[in-house]
């Protein structure tokens, strides 16, 4: 996932772990040779265009929305075909209510019809508060999972692993995050709730209580499930 800074200072671009509680108490729960945190990518306020989300501050909010109003008026005044200049005028009309797009309920339908256009606020925004700007792992935490992300884990053996994924992804699509062969092979996933595994005090308990379910490839993943995939070799 990529994560442009707009007008937050403090954060350094480049690759950063997402410090989640959970992954570490997997970590105590069961061995392995070590700890992967799920990774974002903090981009540059230059490359918004290539990001998935954006944070933002109270402050450069308006800024944003600025941006993609400025867009629209500029674009209204090139006279467009008449579907695109309906949902233009749409637009502007949530735009001059303080609306980011990504969130405003726009139908399907409308979205095809500006499908050319990169509008900023298409992508999901976190606006960050100033108390925020002072604990950046919680910030980046918050605004991965706002973003629409989510995180499955492999544990024991050679490392205790979070996985990022988008809120939605199949169980066989997430195999292919661990490796395409897991995937092209894929039998069924052997599926924890992280619920369940942290109540009952660790993987081989929740199995002894049955919580261990057996999902196929369509499977929705939850967030921190703990996965082990079978697959043909």
């Amino acid at each position: 996932m990529k994560l442009a800074l707009f007008g937050v200072s403090g954060i350094k671009p480049g690759k950063h772990n997402l410090k989640d509680p959970r992954l570490d108490e997997a970590d105590k729960l069961v061995a392995a040779d070590k700890k992967v945190h799920a990774q974002v990518d903090v981009i540059a306020e230059d490359r918004l265009i290539d990001a998935d989300a954006i944070l933002a501050t109270p402050e450069t909010k308006a800024d944003l929305i600025l941006k993609d109003l400025e867009f629209v008026e500029t674009r209204l005044g090139r006279e467009p075909q008449e579907a695109e200049k309906k949902v233009l005028e749409k637009i502007r009309g949530l735009l001059e209510g303080e609306q980011f797009l990504f969130n405003s309920g726009l139908a399907p339908e409308d979205l095809q019809a500006v499908v050319a256009h990169s509008f900023y606020t298409n992508k999901p925004v976190t606006v960050a508060t100033p108390e925020e700007l002072n604990n950046p792992d919680a910030l980046l935490l918050r605004a991965f999972r706002e973003s629409g992300y989510i995180c499955f884990l492999t544990v024991g053996g050679k490392e205790n692993r979070a996985w990022p994924i988008r809120n939605g992804t199949t169980a066989w699509e997430a195999a292919g995050t661990v490796h395409t062969d897991i995937q092209k092979g894929f039998i069924r996933a052997e599926v924890i709730s992280f619920a369940d595994f942290h109540e009952l005090g660790g993987e081989t308990q929740a199995k002894r209580a049955n919580k261990l379910r057996l999902e196929l490839k369509n499977y929705a993943v939850q967030d921190y499930d703990l996965i082990h995939f079978r697959f043909n070799k």
